[in-house]
C-alpha cells in the first residue's frame, strides 16, 4: 500500500513537472510563434513571416552544419591514422598486441560517439554570431552591384555594404575554428603517440600531412585577415575634424606595411613548414620571422608616423592631403545623395512694388502662419469634443480645396483614454467600448489676425463646407500607444455621439478572429488576461486588434528599416491613411564619417550611419490596419537586396493609389540632415574645403537654428505653385542670409534639391537681424507691451522667409495666449519685413502694401534730397559692340555649375 502511494505521489510530481516544462516551452516558443503567425496572417503576410524564419534558421543551420563537418571530418580522419605503429615489445606478445588493437578500436569508434558530440558543440559555439548577424548574411546573398565605386580602391560600394562585414565575420569564425581544430587534432595525435607507440619519436606520415594542411589553412585565413585589413583604412577618423578617411600616412605608410605583413607572414609560414618536415632552412626562417616581427612592430609604434606627420605632412598639408580630402568630399556627397544639387545664383535688384505680381499674390495665400505646436492646442480645445480624444501630431500638406491648390494643416482625432475619469478606466471601457478615434480636422495654412479659424474639415462626422470628401473616418490604428481592443462585440462596440443615436460596429478586416476557442486561449495567455476567455461579450464576428501603434506595427514587420518620427495622416475619398517615411542606412560607406541618428532602431537602441536613403514609403490603413510598402528610390542597393530577398513585399511607387501618392512629401529630417552635411561639403575644391572659408550653418532666430519648413510657392520659371521644403542657410558665425536650400515635393521636382545662393558681396538680412529690427520698432514694442498685460502672453511664432518678386519677405506671426483658464492661442497680427522696413498688420496683404508705400516714399525722398542734374556726355564716335561670350550671356563669370537667376 505504501509502495502504491509512493508511486502515485511520484507519478503526480512527474506529471506536474512535465506540465510545468510544457507550459514554459509553450510560453517561450510556441505561444509567440502562434500569435505572430496569426497576426501576420491577418495582414496577408504569413508567407513573408515564415520566409524570415526560414532565412534565419537556414543561415544558422547552414553555418552550424558547415562547421560541424569541418570538425567531425577532421576528427574522423585523425582517428583513421591512429595505431599505425606498434612497439617491438607488443609485436612479440600476443596479449600486448590484443590490448593494442582494443585501444585502436576505442580511439576509432570515438569518431562516431565522442567526436560527433564534440563537433556539434563546437559548431554551435562558432556559428552563434552568424545567427545573430543572419540579416547581414541575407544581404550578402541577395545584394548586387550599385554602379558606384569608392574613390580609393575603386570597388563597388555594395562590397562594403554586403560583402566586407560578412567576410570579416567569417574570417574571424574560421580562424577560431581552425585554431581549435589544429589544437584538438594535435592533442589527439600526441595522446596516440604517448599511449600506442611509445618507442617511436615521430608521428605517422599521414598525421604529419594532416597537421600540415591544417596549419596551412590557418596561415591562409590569417593572410586573408591581413588582406581585409586594407579596407579598415577607409574608416580612419584620425584626421577629423579636417576630413574623414585615409590620408597621406595611411596610404603611403600603413598600406605598404600591410602588403609587407602579407608577404613576410606567408614566407615565414612556408619556411616553418619546410623546417618542421625536413629540419632544414633554419637560418632563412629566423631571418624571415625577425623581418615579419620588425614590420609588425613598426606598424604598431607611433614614432615614425609622428615624424612623417610633423616634418612632411604638416609642413605641406595641402600638397600631401589634397587628393585624400577630395576623396572624402566626393564620397560624402554621394553617400548623402548630394551630388545632383542644382546651384542657382540670384541677384536681388530693389523693386518697391511686389503686390502687382500674381505669383506673389498666390504665394501669400499659402503662407503657413501657424506653428504646429501652437496649432495643436487650438485643435485640442476647439475640435477635441470629447475628453478621450487627442491630436497627437499636426501635419503639413496640400490639397485641392474648392478648386484651389491649398497648403493646409491637418490632424487625426485619435483615441486617448488617459483623459477618462479613473472610475471609467475599467476593462470593458478600455477594450470593448472605447476602441478608436474618429475623423480628422483641417485648416488652411494662411490666416489673417483676429480672424476666426476656417475649418476645411471639422466635427465627428468629417463635415466640410469646401467640397472635401472622406470615406470611413474611424481610426483604429494611429500614433497613440493603443492597447488591444475587441471589435465588434455584444455591448455595441463604439462611441455614442450626439449626432448619431446608434453605436458603431467594426466591419473591417484588421486583427485576428476570436471565433475559435483556441484563439481565445492563446490571447488570454499571451496578454495574461483571463477576461478575454471568460467574457460573454465576444461574438462570432469579434476580432482582437493589437499592435495598433503604426510604428510598432511596421517595426514588427520590417525591423531592418529605420522609421521617421513624423508619420502623417492623409485624407482620401476611400478613407484615412497614415504615410510613414522609412530609411535604409549603412555605417559602412567608405571614406565617410558617421552621423548619430535621432531615431531608434527596432531594438530601441541608437543607430549611427554614413549612408541614408528614403527608399521606402509605407501606407497604413487607419481602419483595417493593412500595411503596404512602396519603393521610392529604386537606385538604392540596400532596398533592392531586400526586394529580392522578400519578393512581393515591396511594390513599385507607381502602384500606390494616386489619392495617396499626391500627398507624399520630402522628409523634413532627411533634408535637415543633408543640409547639415552640405553646409560644409558644398566647398568642393579641396583647397577651399581645407581652409573652410565658406562654411555655412542653419540660420538662427532666438539664438536657435531654424528648422526646415514646408512652403507652397513658385519655382523660378514655373507657372504653377508647388509644395516644397525650405531651409535658410547663413555663413558660419554670421547672421546674414547666404542661401536658401529648397527640396521639391511635387511631381518631377520630388527629391530634387535647389540651392539659391545670394551674392557674397551683398548683405541679405538673416532671421536674427530681422528679429532685432522687430524688437527695435517702437510701435511694435508698444503694442507687445500692451497686449502682454491683463492675463495674456505674447508669443512670436516661427519666421517664414519667402522669395518674392525681386526681394525677400520675412513673415512672423504673433499669438496671444491666455494665462488664465483655458489656453486657446489666438493669431493676433502678422509682422512683415522687407529691405529693413517692418510693418505689423492683421493680414499679409495689408502689411506688404504698407511696406510698398513706405518704400516708394523713401525712394522719392532720397531722389529729392540728392537730386543731381545729369551731365550731358560729349558725342563720341560709335564703336562696334563686341560679341558677348557665353559667360557674359549666362552672367555667371565662367562658373559652369552656378546658373544666374532673378527672383
Amino acid at each position: 500500500m505504501k509502495k502504491n502511494r509512493k508511486r502515485l505521489l511520484l507519478f503526480l510530481c512527474g506529471g506536474i513537472a512535465v506540465c510545468g516544462i510544457l507550459y514554459v516551452l509553450f510560453n517561450l516558443i510556441f505561444l509567440d510563434f502562434m500569435v505572430d503567425l496569426l497576426w501576420f496572417g491577418s495582414l496577408k503576410l504569413k508567407g513573408y513571416y515564415l520566409l524570415r524564419l526560414y532565412y534565419r534558421y537556414l543561415v544558422f543551420s547552414g553555418a552550424t552544419l558547415a562547421f560541424f563537418l569541418i570538425f567531425f571530418l577532421n576528427f574522423w580522419t585523425a582517428s583513421r591514422y591512429l595505431g599505425t605503429t606498434i612497439s617491438s615489445a607488443e609485436e612479440t606478445e600476443l596479449a600486448g598486441r590484443q590490448k593494442k588493437l582494443n585501444l585502436i578500436r576505442l580511439f576509432q569508434s570515438g569518431s562516431l560517439k565522442i567526436y560527433a558530440l564534440i563537433s556539434f558543440i563546437l559548431a554551435i559555439f562558432i556559428a552563434i554570431p552568424l545567427y545573430e548577424k543572419w540579416e547581414s548574411a541575407l544581404l550578402f546573398i541577395f545584394g548586387s552591384g550599385s554602379g558606384v565605386n569608392d574613390p580609393v580602391y575603386g570597388k563597388d560600394i555594395s562590397y562594403y555594404f554586403f560583402g566586407y562585414p560578412v567576410y570579416m565575420l567569417i574570417q574571424n569564425r574560421l580562424l577560431l575554428a581552425f585554431i581549435l581544430l589544429f589544437a584538438g587534432i594535435f592533442i589527439l595525435y600526441w595522446l596516440e603517440k604517448q599511449i600506442l607507440s611509445k618507442d617511436n619519436n615521430r608521428l605517422p606520415r599521414g598525421s604529419r600531412i594532416h597537421l600540415t594542411i591544417l596549419a596551412g589553412l590557418v596561415v591562409l585565413i590569417v593572410t586573408w585577415g591581413f588582406f581585409l585589413e586594407r579596407y579598415s583604412l577607409l574608416y580612419n577618423s584620425s584626421h577629423m575634424p579636417v576630413f574623414f578617411g585615409p590620408g597621406f600616412i595611411e596610404m603611403r605608410y600603413y598600406l605598404p606595411l600591410i602588403w609587407a605583413w602579407i608577404a613576410l607572414f606567408v614566407l615565414s609560414a612556408v619556411l616553418l613548414i619546410i623546417y618542421v618536415h625536413r629540419r632544414k632552412g633554419l637560418k632563412p626562417l629566423l631571418i624571415s620571422g625577425l623581418c615579419f616581427a620588425a614590420v609588425l612592430w613598426i606598424s604598431k609604434t607611433s614614432f615614425l608616423p609622428n615624424m612623417i606627420s610633423k616634418y612632411i605632412v604638416k609642413s605641406n598639408p595641402l600638397k600631401c592631403e589634397r587628393a585624400f580630402i577630395d576623396n572624402n568630399i566626393r564620397a560624402t556627397l554621394a553617400a548623402f545623395n548630394l551630388n545632383d544639387i542644382k546651384k542657382l545664383q540670384y541677384d536681388l535688384p530693389a523693386a518697391p512694388d511686389i503686390l502687382n505680381d500674381n505669383k506673389i499674390e498666390e504665394s501669400i495665400r499659402n503662407i503657413p502662419v501657424w506653428d504646429r505646436s501652437v496649432l495643436g492646442d487650438v485643435y485640442a480645445q476647439l475640435q477635441g469634443l470629447r475628453p478621450y480624444y487627442s491630436f497627437s501630431g499636426v501635419a503639413v500638406d496640400r490639397y485641392k480645396v474648392a478648386g484651389r491648390y491649398q497648403q493646409v494643416y491637418l490632424a487625426a482625432r485619435e483615441l486617448n483614454t488617459s483623459g477618462l475619469p479613473m472610475a471609467a478606466r475599467n476593462w470593458e471601457n478600455s477594450h470593448l467600448l472605447y476602441t478608436h478615434g474618429l475623423g480628422a480636422v483641417m485648416t488652411p495654412a494662411a490666416q489673417g489676425g483676429d480672424e476666426p479659424m476656417t475649418w476645411f474639415l471639422h466635427g465627428l462626422n468629417n463635415e466640410s463646407d469646401y467640397g472635401l470628401k472622406t470615406g470611413r473616418a474611424d481610426i483604429y490604428y494611429g500614433r497613440e500607444p493603443y492597447g488591444y481592443c475587441i471589435a465588434p462585440n455584444d455591448i455595441r462596440e463604439g462611441i455614442k455621439s450626439e449626432e448619431d443615436a446608434a453605436f458603431q460596429n467594426y466591419e473591417g478586416t484588421g486583427g485576428v478572429s476570436l471565433s475559435s476557442l483556441m484563439h481565445k486561449i492563446f490571447f488570454s495567455i499571451y496578454y495574461k488576461d483571463s477576461k478575454i476567455f471568460f467574457t460573454t461579450s465576444i461574438n462570432k464576428k469579434s476580432r482582437i486588434l493589437f499592435r495598433r501603434n503604426i510604428k510598432d506595427r511596421i517595426r514588427t514587420i520590417t525591423p531592418y528599416l529605420l522609421l521617421d518620427d513624423d508619420p502623417y495622416i492623409v485624407v482620401a475619398e476611400s478613407g484615412l491613411f497614415w504615410v510613414q517615411d522609412a530609411y535604409t542606412t549603412s555605417d559602412k560607406y567608405p571614406v565617410v564619417g558617421c552621423l548619430d541618428s535621432p531615431f531608434r532602431d527596432a531594438e530601441g537602441s541608437d543607430s549611427r550611419f554614413n549612408y541614408i536613403r528614403n527608399s521606402v514609403k509605407i501606407v497604413v490603413d487607419a481602419y483595417n490596419g493593412s500595411v503596404k510598402y512602396y519603393i521610392a528610390d529604386d537606385h538604392d542597393p540596400v532596398v533592392k537586396a531586400y526586394d529580392r530577398a522578400y519578393p512581393g513585399l515591396f511594390k513599385k511607387l507607381d502602384e500606390m493609389p494616386p489619392e495617396i501618392r499626391g500627398h507624399l512629401r520630402y522628409p523634413k529630417y532627411l533634408f535637415e540632415m543633408q543640409m547639415n552635411v552640405y553646409a560644409r561639403y558644398h566647398q568642393q575644391e579641396p583647397d577651399i574645403f581645407y581652409m573652410q572659408e565658406d562654411t555655412w550653418e542653419f540660420s538662427k532666430i532666438n539664438s536657435s537654428p531654424m528648422k526646415p519648413y514646408y512652403l507652397t510657392t513658385f519655382f523660378p520659371g514655373s507657372e504653377k505653385q508647388e509644395f516644397m521644403l525650405v531651409s535658410p542657410m547663413s555663413p558660419a558665425g554670421r547672421a546674414n542670409l547666404r542661401a536658401l536650400a529648397v527640396a521639391g515635393c511635387d511631381g518631377d521636382n520630388y527629391g530634387k534639391i535647389y540651392m539659391y545662393n545670394f551674392p557674397k558681396g551683398k548683405q541679405i538680412s538673416g532671421p536674427s537681424q530681422v528679429e532685432a529690427l522687430i524688437a527695435q520698432n517702437a510701435l511694435i514694442s508698444q503694442k507687445l507691451t500692451l497686449w502682454g498685460q491683463g492675463g495674456s502672453e505674447v508669443k512670436l511664432g516661427r519666421m517664414i522667409i519667402l522669395p518674392a518678386g525681386n526681394s525677400i519677405l520675412y513673415i512672423q506671426p504673433l499669438y496671444l495666449i491666455s494665462t488664465a483658464g483655458t489656453k486657446i492661442p489666438e493669431l493676433k497680427r502678422l509682422i512683415v519685413s522687407r529691405e529693413n522696413i517692418v510693418a505689423m498688420e492683421s493680414t499679409l496683404e495689408a502689411g506688404i502694401k504698407d511696406i510698398d508705400i513706405r518704400m516708394k516714399a523713401m525712394l522719392e525722398r532720397m531722389r529729392n534730397r540728392y537730386k543731381i542734374l545729369p551731365v550731358k556726355p560729349e558725342k563720341e564716335p560709335e564703336k562696334k559692340k563686341p560679341e558677348s561670350t557665353p559667360e557674359d550671356r549666362d552672367g555667371n563669370s565662367g562658373d559652369s555649375d552656378v546658373e544666374q537667376h532673378s527672383i
